[in-house]
């Protein structure tokens, strides 16, 4: 059986932790808990004719107190950059991680991820902004921990990019 880590990264509050209840556990709740330094799940899965352990490191938000410490990220296969898309600033946040992850552990496979379109009306990042990362060749998936839609499959496509690598 394979083994993946991957790391969940974003700015504070956007989403991380219920994602990954959402994807592990198929449970959502409204009450924020903020997530002190790392919290690891696991989840087997089977991708294209193979069984994959994957082991999910949900990594504290990054604000202006808090940076992502590199030692969370050696040794991972994979990243979801998690966007709130009712914060555009989360999308620079994003940005700035994924040049500091490849920096760190190199060219893994990432996805960027879109989260809370079940709050579309409140978006403050565009489909042309979107379209742009798409353009640039990035992995861009939208996703609502809340109602569950496009977070299996997010996961899953990150699964099948580090089992081509």
């Amino acid at each position: 059986m394979l083994k993946k880590k991957v790391c969940m990264l974003g700015a504070f509050a956007v989403g991380k932790t219920s994602l990954v209840r959402r994807y592990v556990h198929s449970l959502f709740s409204e009450k924020y808990h903020t997530t002190v330094g790392v919290k690891v799940d696991k989840k087997t899965v089977a991708c294209n004719d193979s069984t994959v352990d994957l082991i999910l490191w949900d990594i504290h938000g990054e604000d202006d107190f808090q940076a992502v410490r590199a030692s969370y990220l050696r040794g991972a296969s994979g990243c979801l950059l998690v966007v709130d898309g009712t914060r555009g600033y989360t999308l620079t946040v994003a940005h700035d991680l994924v040049t500091r992850c490849r920096k760190t552990i190199g060219n893994v496979p990432v996805i960027f991820v879109f989260n809370k379109s079940d709050l579309m009306d409140r978006w403050e990042i565009s489909a042309s902004q979107q379209s742009a990362l798409e353009g640039e060749g990035a992995v861009v998936v939208q996703t609502s921990a809340k109602d569950g839609s496009g977070v299996e499959s997010a996961f899953t496509r990150l699964v099948e990019m580090m089992l081509m690598e």
